[in-house]
């Protein structure tokens, strides 16, 4: 069984026991989340939502709160002396366990 979920305005194809990384959530570790906008779920028949399938939802876990590798962006404007910016980021994640899919 399988489902596709929507967080962090991306969609992903989530299984049972699999872990994945989302855009950062508001939860602690250890939390229970549940991700209620599914978009496809797939069992013995394959249910497609118009956006969302009802009733069905994506039971998680919070295994860890973190930040990604860092990027460096750099912008620089050729022939002008000051205009060289260099900066880092790391996105933010949540790292999730997927316990049940319900559909």
């Amino acid at each position: 069984m399988y489902a596709v979920v929507e967080t962090g305005g991306k969609q992903i194809m989530v299984k049972e026991g699999q872990e994945i990384f989302v855009e950062k959530l508001e939860a602690e570790v250890g939390d229970k989340v549940t991700l209620d906008k599914v978009v496809l779920v797939s069992d013995n028949g394959t249910k497609i939502g118009t956006p969302y399938v009802e009733g069905a939802k994506v039971n998680c876990t919070v295994v860890k709160q973190g930040k990604g590798k860092k990027i460096t962006i750099f912008k620089y404007t050729a022939k002008k002396g000051s205009t060289r910016k260099k900066q880092g980021h790391r996105q933010p994640y949540t790292k999730l366990t997927i316990d049940s899919i319900v559909g």
